[in-house]
């Protein structure tokens, strides 16, 4: 599974859309977690494509990073290094151009060759 979710996360880096939504399954579950309150969740490739192709304008540049990595009974558990550059003003009162740096962790599940879960934890 690690080397599905190394394409997954370099396509993801890439801001290539369709090369991240290549390593996934048509049922896929997305997740994202923040400080333990589940913030969002799409069911299906045709939500996650929604999600990825309205989120991509954030960053103009992002980067995720496995700092470790584990799998036990078939989830996969990945420490992940976060950085990103800001491209667009937010309503919180960060700018264009400033960075983001973070840790978390994602899980991964596959079926049939391909990611079907994904869960993004971060506080």
């Amino acid at each position: 599974m690690r080397e599905l979710i190394e394409r997954y996360l370099g396509a993801y880096n890439r801001m290539d859309v369709d090369g991240t939504l290549a390593t996934m399954h048509r049922e896929v579950m997305f997740e994202n977690y923040t400080a333990g309150v589940l913030s969002v969740r799409t069911l299906g490739v045709d939500e996650l494509r929604h999600l990825a192709e309205s989120s991509r304008y954030l960053f103009s540049a992002r980067r995720q990073l496995i700092l470790a990595y584990q799998e036990v009974d078939g989830t996969a558990t990945a420490q992940i290094l976060f950085d990103g550059t800001f491209a667009v003003d937010l309503p919180n009162g960060v700018r264009a151009g400033q960075s983001i740096t973070m840790n978390g962790r994602s899980q991964f599940r596959q079926r049939d060759g391909l990611l079907v879960y994904i869960a993004d934890y971060s506080e």
